[in-house]
């Protein structure tokens, strides 16, 4: 890796040794299960089922609806309680599948049941992936088999395994890849088998040198399979950042990295492709960090999808008296949150508790012009003239500077001695632009 590439960005304190030496703890599954239909880019699935009904463990209760979608599994053997309206973790309402547990672990016909590779072709690989509801488990949720899928297969050289975990505080990605470092492998083979000129390159801050040990020690071997040491700096992990610094290829926001030749997959749904190939299992848990100085046990958590945050964090300890915010993710791009009782879904990777709400005591100035937003911004912006088209609602002038190639990543707030909340703004602005191409 050139590391000239990686020079952008900022270095957020990293919060990491809260919780990165806590393994990976199994806990049960609650009560009652809460499943949103809308938890992935696309549109939301489809309820195959209805109230009263009775569901089994790796049984499909909402398909995908549409091309880009993704089906929907119980994570429970059960009854189906109600289809209603709940609270999501975005603050809004969504149409939900209710499932009461009756604690039976009864499985669903062939879950579990072991598979070969050398069995399945091409197409059957993401036929499996599909039908398994995997989406990006970093945080985007697109479909994991429509990404697999692009329009030049025979074009994709580079399939990068993104093991970065740039977000301060988050360290499930990094203990499932010391704990599961053999079946992220076969994912990644799985991957491989549809790609005939690709090689896979397994990306990983150097801040995490046990695990890039690991890696380069069992792919020592593999002709297909390499290990890149990434400098340590967020967001080192955003795929537009991963791609540009693992090959040099530069992506906007009007191409695909397939565009250019490359396809990104996070080390986790890397793991749910080895679980859906080899051991026909859906997705139906992930594995979330729980930290923070206000958070009374941080640790690692393999967690069944459905279950709310607030048991989650209960299952983990609970939090402190001192404890203030909490938030969904990573500090970053995450989600402040106002209420713990909403789902656990596909892409929720963390929940932080905090003793202090830095947001809440900012008290915003002028820009004083001091460049701190430019020198941060990975995607080469010019953060202060952005926010002033927004200010002045000039959405063309905003659209006309770059203003879509933002990838909202915080650099440019997190650096602001001005406190001024660009990112947000960048959000409007964007927000406004595709309004705009609509009515357009």
């Amino acid at each position: 890796m050139n590391q000239n590439r990686a020079k952008k960005g900022v270095h957020p304190y990293e919060g990491k040794d809260l919780s990165k030496d806590s393994s990976i703890a199994v806990i049960p599954a609650a009560e009652v299960m809460v499943y949103p239909l809308a938890q992935h880019i696309g549109a939301p699935a489809k309820a195959v089922v209805s109230p009263k009904d009775r569901v089994l463990k790796g049984q499909m209760i909402a398909e995908a609806d549409g091309f880009i979608s993704s089906p929907i599994y119980s994570a429970v053997s059960g009854t189906v309680k109600a289809i209603e309206k709940r609270l999501v973790v975005n603050g809004e309402k969504t149409e939900c599948i209710v499932i009461e547990n009756d604690g039976a672990e009864e499985t669903a016909e062939g879950y579990g049941k072991a598979r070969s590779l050398d069995s399945l072709s091409g197409k059957e690989i993401i036929d499996v992936i599909t039908k398994a509801g995997i989406v990006g488990l970093g945080g985007a949720g697109f479909p994991t088999g429509v990404k697999l899928s692009p329009k030049n297969p025979q074009d994709i050289d580079t399939l990068i395994i993104n093991g970065a975990e740039c977000e301060p505080y988050l360290t499930a990605d990094y203990r499932l890849m010391l704990e599961k470092s053999d079946e992220i492998l076969l994912g990644a083979k799985a991957v491989l088998k549809l790609f005939e000129k690709a090689k896979v390159v397994i990306g990983i801050e150097d801040n995490k040198p046990d695990v890039i040990r690991l890696f380069e020690e069992k792919t020592a071997a593999e002709e297909k399979i390499s290990v890149e040491a990434l400098k340590t700096k967020y967001p080192q992990g955003g795929e537009r950042q991963l791609i540009y610094t693992v090959t040099g290829r530069k992506i906007n926001s009007k191409m695909l990295p397939a565009d250019k030749g490359c396809l990104v997959i996070n080390a986790a749904t890397c793991f749910a492709i080895y679980e859906a190939v080899y051991e026909n299992k859906p997705l139906i848990h992930r594995i979330m960090t729980v930290t923070g100085e206000a958070a009374n046990a941080p640790c690692n958590l393999d967690v069944p999808l459905g279950m709310s945050f607030e048991q989650v964090l209960a299952a983990a300890g609970g939090a402190g008296e001192d404890a203030v915010k909490y938030i969904a993710g990573g500090p970053m791009m995450g989600t402040a949150m106002a209420t713990l009782d909403v789902p656990v879904v596909k892409a929720s990777s963390a929940i932080l508790v905090f003793s202090q709400d830095d947001v809440a005591v900012l008290s915003e100035s002028a820009c004083i012009h001091c460049g701190r937003c430019v020198g941060a911004c990975p995607s080469n912006l010019i953060p202060q003239m952005l926010a002033k088209a927004v200010k002045a609602e000039n959405y063309e002038e905003f659209e006309r500077l770059g203003g879509m190639e933002c990838m909202e990543c915080g650099c440019c707030t997190y650096g602001c001695p001005a406190k001024i909340p660009l990112t947000q703004m960048f959000k409007l602005g964007k927000a406004k632009v595709r309004e705009m191409r609509i009515v357009g």
